[in-house]
Protein backbone atom coordinates (compact mmCIF):
# COMPACT_ATOMS: atom_id res chain seq x y z
CA UNK A 1 0.00 0.00 0.00
CA UNK A 2 1.37 3.37 -1.12
CA UNK A 3 2.68 6.22 1.60
CA UNK A 4 0.16 9.06 1.13
CA UNK A 5 1.95 12.39 0.25
CA UNK A 6 1.32 15.02 1.94
CA UNK A 7 1.37 18.63 0.19
CA UNK A 8 3.88 20.96 2.03
CA UNK A 9 4.65 24.56 1.05
CA UNK A 10 7.33 24.11 -1.34
CA UNK A 11 10.39 26.19 -0.66
CA UNK A 12 12.12 26.96 -3.93
CA UNK A 13 15.01 29.39 -2.62
CA UNK A 14 17.24 29.69 -0.10
CA UNK A 15 15.28 33.15 0.63
CA UNK A 16 12.15 31.92 0.60
CA UNK A 17 13.49 29.01 3.08
CA UNK A 18 14.61 32.38 5.04
CA UNK A 19 11.25 33.39 5.62
CA UNK A 20 10.08 31.00 7.60
CA UNK A 21 11.35 33.23 10.52
CA UNK A 22 9.24 36.22 9.73
CA UNK A 23 6.43 33.96 7.98
CA UNK A 24 5.56 31.25 10.71
CA UNK A 25 3.16 29.77 8.14
CA UNK A 26 5.65 29.12 5.42
CA UNK A 27 6.66 25.36 5.62
CA UNK A 28 3.14 24.11 7.19
CA UNK A 29 0.63 21.74 5.55
CA UNK A 30 -1.67 23.52 3.50
CA UNK A 31 -4.76 22.52 5.80
CA UNK A 32 -2.84 23.86 8.64
CA UNK A 33 -2.35 26.96 6.93
CA UNK A 34 -5.93 27.72 6.63
CA UNK A 35 -6.38 26.63 9.77
CA UNK A 36 -4.16 29.13 11.50
CA UNK A 37 -5.56 31.99 9.07
CA UNK A 38 -8.93 30.73 10.10
CA UNK A 39 -8.30 31.43 13.33
CA UNK A 40 -6.44 34.17 13.34
CA UNK A 41 -8.79 36.35 11.26
CA UNK A 42 -11.13 37.12 14.55
CA UNK A 43 -8.08 37.99 16.51
CA UNK A 44 -6.99 40.46 14.03
CA UNK A 45 -10.32 41.91 13.61
CA UNK A 46 -10.67 42.50 17.19
CA UNK A 47 -6.95 43.91 16.96
CA UNK A 48 -7.58 46.24 13.93
CA UNK A 49 -10.55 47.34 15.70
CA UNK A 50 -8.58 48.41 19.10
CA UNK A 51 -5.88 49.77 17.28
CA UNK A 52 -8.21 52.49 15.06
CA UNK A 53 -9.99 53.01 18.14
CA UNK A 54 -6.92 54.02 20.28
CA UNK A 55 -5.18 56.11 16.89
CA UNK A 56 -8.94 58.23 17.79
CA UNK A 57 -8.40 58.32 21.75
CA UNK A 58 -4.62 60.12 20.65
CA UNK A 59 -6.13 62.04 19.06
CA UNK A 60 -8.96 63.55 20.73
CA UNK A 61 -6.33 63.77 23.76
CA UNK A 62 -4.66 66.62 21.77
CA UNK A 63 -8.21 68.11 21.65
CA UNK A 64 -9.21 67.35 25.12
CA UNK A 65 -5.85 68.88 26.58
CA UNK A 66 -6.01 72.06 24.50
CA UNK A 67 -9.32 72.82 25.17
CA UNK A 68 -8.46 72.50 29.18
CA UNK A 69 -5.75 74.25 28.48
CA UNK A 70 -7.41 77.57 26.87
CA UNK A 71 -9.94 77.40 30.15
CA UNK A 72 -7.41 78.11 32.96
CA UNK A 73 -7.06 81.81 31.08
CA UNK A 74 -10.59 81.96 30.78
CA UNK A 75 -11.41 81.17 34.53
CA UNK A 76 -8.88 83.60 35.49
CA UNK A 77 -10.20 86.72 33.77
CA UNK A 78 -13.68 85.78 34.71
CA UNK A 79 -12.38 85.93 38.74
CA UNK A 80 -11.08 88.72 38.15
CA UNK A 81 -14.04 90.26 36.76
CA UNK A 82 -16.04 89.34 39.73
CA UNK A 83 -13.33 90.80 41.81
CA UNK A 84 -14.13 94.05 40.13
CA UNK A 85 -17.96 93.78 40.67
CA UNK A 86 -17.67 93.35 43.87
CA UNK A 87 -15.11 96.53 44.90
CA UNK A 88 -17.56 98.19 42.25
CA UNK A 89 -20.58 97.16 44.48
CA UNK A 90 -18.50 98.01 47.68
CA UNK A 91 -16.92 101.64 46.84
CA UNK A 92 -20.35 104.24 47.23
CA UNK A 93 -19.96 106.41 44.36
CA UNK A 94 -21.58 109.09 46.04
CA UNK A 95 -18.78 109.68 48.26
CA UNK A 96 -16.06 110.18 45.80
CA UNK A 97 -16.63 113.95 44.75
CA UNK A 98 -15.24 113.25 41.53
CA UNK A 99 -17.98 110.57 40.53
CA UNK A 100 -20.98 112.87 42.11
CA UNK A 101 -21.10 114.19 38.45
CA UNK A 102 -21.97 110.79 36.70
CA UNK A 103 -24.91 109.29 39.07
CA UNK A 104 -25.72 106.93 36.39
CA UNK A 105 -22.18 105.96 35.73
CA UNK A 106 -22.02 102.74 38.80
CA UNK A 107 -24.45 100.99 36.97
CA UNK A 108 -22.83 101.56 33.71
CA UNK A 109 -19.73 99.88 35.03
CA UNK A 110 -21.36 96.98 35.77
CA UNK A 111 -23.67 96.55 32.65
CA UNK A 112 -20.15 96.85 30.84
CA UNK A 113 -18.00 94.41 33.34
CA UNK A 114 -21.34 91.79 33.29
CA UNK A 115 -21.42 92.25 29.18
CA UNK A 116 -17.51 91.23 29.53
CA UNK A 117 -18.23 88.44 31.55
CA UNK A 118 -20.68 86.55 29.57
CA UNK A 119 -18.38 87.14 26.93
CA UNK A 120 -15.87 84.96 28.47
CA UNK A 121 -18.88 82.56 29.60
CA UNK A 122 -19.21 82.30 26.09
CA UNK A 123 -15.87 81.33 25.44
CA UNK A 124 -15.83 79.05 28.41
CA UNK A 125 -19.25 77.20 27.02
CA UNK A 126 -17.32 76.47 23.77
CA UNK A 127 -14.64 74.90 25.40
CA UNK A 128 -17.06 72.58 27.24
CA UNK A 129 -18.84 71.92 24.26
CA UNK A 130 -15.38 70.69 22.84
CA UNK A 131 -14.84 68.36 25.85
CA UNK A 132 -18.72 67.17 25.35
CA UNK A 133 -17.34 65.69 21.71
CA UNK A 134 -14.24 63.98 22.52
CA UNK A 135 -15.94 61.99 25.36
CA UNK A 136 -19.10 60.95 23.21
CA UNK A 137 -16.06 60.52 20.07
CA UNK A 138 -14.39 58.16 22.40
CA UNK A 139 -17.54 56.51 23.73
CA UNK A 140 -19.01 55.44 20.14
CA UNK A 141 -15.67 54.40 19.63
CA UNK A 142 -15.03 52.63 22.52
CA UNK A 143 -18.56 50.68 22.08
CA UNK A 144 -17.99 49.66 18.71
CA UNK A 145 -14.53 48.30 19.61
CA UNK A 146 -16.52 46.00 22.57
CA UNK A 147 -19.16 45.00 19.67
CA UNK A 148 -16.63 43.95 17.07
CA UNK A 149 -15.16 41.69 20.17
CA UNK A 150 -18.59 40.12 21.40
CA UNK A 151 -19.09 39.04 17.72
CA UNK A 152 -15.26 37.33 17.84
CA UNK A 153 -15.28 36.36 21.57
CA UNK A 154 -16.05 32.90 21.04
CA UNK A 155 -14.01 32.14 18.47
CA UNK A 156 -11.47 34.00 19.09
CA UNK A 157 -10.84 32.43 22.79
CA UNK A 158 -9.73 33.02 26.07
CA UNK A 159 -6.20 32.44 25.71
CA UNK A 160 -5.82 34.83 23.15
CA UNK A 161 -7.31 37.24 24.69
CA UNK A 162 -4.93 36.93 27.79
CA UNK A 163 -1.86 36.58 25.93
CA UNK A 164 0.23 39.39 25.28
CA UNK A 165 3.17 39.23 22.18
CA UNK A 166 6.52 41.29 22.10
CA UNK A 167 4.99 44.39 20.57
CA UNK A 168 1.29 43.92 21.93
CA UNK A 169 -0.42 44.10 24.98
CA UNK A 170 -3.20 41.35 25.72
CA UNK A 171 -6.62 42.05 24.12
CA UNK A 172 -7.96 41.74 27.67
CA UNK A 173 -5.83 44.52 28.94
CA UNK A 174 -6.08 47.22 26.36
CA UNK A 175 -10.66 46.47 26.40
CA UNK A 176 -10.10 47.30 30.28
CA UNK A 177 -7.75 50.42 29.03
CA UNK A 178 -10.08 51.75 27.02
CA UNK A 179 -13.03 51.67 29.83
CA UNK A 180 -10.85 53.13 32.11
CA UNK A 181 -10.37 56.07 29.47
CA UNK A 182 -13.44 56.02 28.74
CA UNK A 183 -14.79 56.84 32.47
CA UNK A 184 -11.94 59.00 32.56
CA UNK A 185 -13.23 61.29 30.23
CA UNK A 186 -16.85 61.20 31.57
CA UNK A 187 -16.23 62.03 35.09
CA UNK A 188 -14.26 64.70 33.93
CA UNK A 189 -16.86 66.29 31.86
CA UNK A 190 -19.33 66.13 34.09
CA UNK A 191 -17.51 67.40 37.28
CA UNK A 192 -16.09 70.20 35.10
CA UNK A 193 -19.69 71.03 33.28
CA UNK A 194 -20.81 70.71 37.20
CA UNK A 195 -19.21 73.30 38.29
CA UNK A 196 -19.33 75.90 35.90
CA UNK A 197 -23.28 75.47 35.61
CA UNK A 198 -22.80 77.07 39.22
CA UNK A 199 -21.73 80.46 38.37
CA UNK A 200 -24.14 82.75 39.30
CA UNK A 201 -23.73 86.61 39.04
CA UNK A 202 -24.87 86.87 42.27
CA UNK A 203 -22.61 85.07 43.77
CA UNK A 204 -19.52 86.13 43.14
CA UNK A 205 -17.37 84.92 45.65
CA UNK A 206 -17.68 81.77 44.06
CA UNK A 207 -16.88 83.05 40.83
CA UNK A 208 -13.71 84.52 42.24
CA UNK A 209 -12.66 80.55 43.56
CA UNK A 210 -13.55 79.53 40.36
CA UNK A 211 -9.56 78.64 39.00
CA UNK A 212 -8.91 77.15 42.56
CA UNK A 213 -11.90 74.55 42.13
CA UNK A 214 -11.20 73.74 38.48
CA UNK A 215 -7.46 72.96 39.64
CA UNK A 216 -9.16 71.01 42.21
CA UNK A 217 -10.89 68.60 40.25
CA UNK A 218 -7.94 68.47 37.60
CA UNK A 219 -5.77 67.02 41.03
CA UNK A 220 -7.95 65.26 42.05
CA UNK A 221 -7.66 62.68 39.00
CA UNK A 222 -5.21 60.65 37.21
CA UNK A 223 -4.08 63.66 34.85
CA UNK A 224 -1.64 60.96 32.81
CA UNK A 225 -4.02 58.20 32.70
CA UNK A 226 -4.74 58.63 28.83
CA UNK A 227 -0.98 59.36 28.22
CA UNK A 228 0.48 56.47 30.19
CA UNK A 229 -2.03 54.01 28.01
CA UNK A 230 -1.19 55.59 24.91
CA UNK A 231 2.22 55.04 25.81
CA UNK A 232 1.25 51.42 26.61
CA UNK A 233 0.15 50.44 23.29
CA UNK A 234 2.76 53.07 21.45
CA UNK A 235 4.55 49.70 19.57
CA UNK A 236 1.05 47.89 19.09
CA UNK A 237 -0.10 50.92 17.01
CA UNK A 238 3.00 50.99 14.89
CA UNK A 239 2.50 47.41 13.95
Amino acid sequence: MRSRRVWTVPTSSPKEASNRVANPHVGLQYPEVISKMTQDRPLLAVQEALKKCFLVVEEQQGLWQSALQDCQPLLSSLSNLAEQLQAAQNLRFEDVPALRAFPDLKERLRRKQLAAGDIVLDKLGERLAILLKVRDVVSSHVERVFQIYEQHADAVGIDAVLQPSAVSPSVADMLEWLQDIERHYRKSYLKRKYLLSSIRWGDLANIQALPKAWDRISKEEHQDLVQDILLNVSFFLQE
